[in-house]
């Protein structure tokens, strides 16, 4: 991303750089486009009237915009501020974050190497864009499954990728949870609900998920895991079969939601 040449894309989500800031508009500088000037109009800086625009924008600030038009003979970028919104401004400066952390990981890999930057992008960097998207997602991918990437790649670089990743790369975690509220009149209900129980452990497949009693008869799955859909398929697996179990032998069980 952060290595990204010539102009962005239309709709693209751009971070920038305020640089200069004038009644009827604002230029800027994008941070992974070579510093190429950009323009946001008034108009385009929030919704609504704009009497002041310094209240919504500043020199030296680090925004995000959304590409308008671009015209690349004449060297020309409208952008729009109040096209992005918190949680895709949030999204794309974390992104920006881990690929210029993704980029100096990559000048690690290259002294340890005992090679240029350039060169490392030209051996392995550049292809690790074309198959990840980000630099950044190549780090993470390494991480979480190291030997399908030796199984994908081969050459002396690729021992050294590893350990930098290793190193200097944490999974983030998602945990979410729910509640199974499982009841049976059966004279051996207390051994069919733990069979079911056992049950939904088992169908986690060795995943992160753990159940505890909180209290007859309600009892808490929690799952851990790198992303949020894998944590919820886990969690769907892992009570489907509890509840299936349980509702095989007479009982009556269901599953309540909550998140952390």
């Amino acid at each position: 991303m952060s290595r990204a040449r010539g102009f962005p894309e239309n709709g693209e989500l751009v971070v920038c750089t305020v640089t200069s800031v004038k009644n009827f508009g604002a230029f800027v500088t994008l941070d992974e486009y070579d510093n190429k000037e950009g323009f946001i109009h008034v108009r385009d800086v929030a919704t609504g009237w704009v009497k002041y625009i310094r209240d919504y924008i500043r020199e030296g600030q680090k925004i995000v915009c959304k590409v308008l038009g671009v015209d690349s003979q004449k060297g020309h970028i409208d952008l729009s501020l109040k096209s992005v919104n918190d949680h895709q401004k949030r999204e794309r400066i974390q992104q920006w974050k881990n690929e210029n952390k993704a980029e100096k990981l990559l000048e690690i890999v290259a002294q340890r190497l005992s090679t240029s930057v350039d060169d490392a992008y030209d051996l392995f960097g550049n292809t690790l864009l074309e198959d990840y998207g980000t630099l950044y997602d190549a780090f993470e991918g390494v991480v979480a499954d190291p030997e399908s990437f030796k199984e994908d790649y081969e050459g002396d670089w690729i021992v050294t990728f590893i350990e930098v990743a290793q190193e200097n790369i944490t999974l983030p975690a998602v945990q979410i949870e729910g509640t199974l509220e499982m009841t049976s009149s059966a004279p051996n209900g207390v051994e069919l609900i733990r069979k079911a129980l056992l049950a939904g452990i088992e169908a986690a497949d060795g995943a992160d998920a753990k159940i505890t009693s909180v209290g007859s008869p309600r009892y808490r799955i929690v799952v851990n895991a790198a992303e949020y859909k894998t944590a919820e398929d886990i969690l769907k697996r892992v009570s489907a079969t509890a509840i299936k179990s349980l509702e095989d032998d007479g009982g009556v069980a269901v599953l309540k939601r909550e998140s952390k």
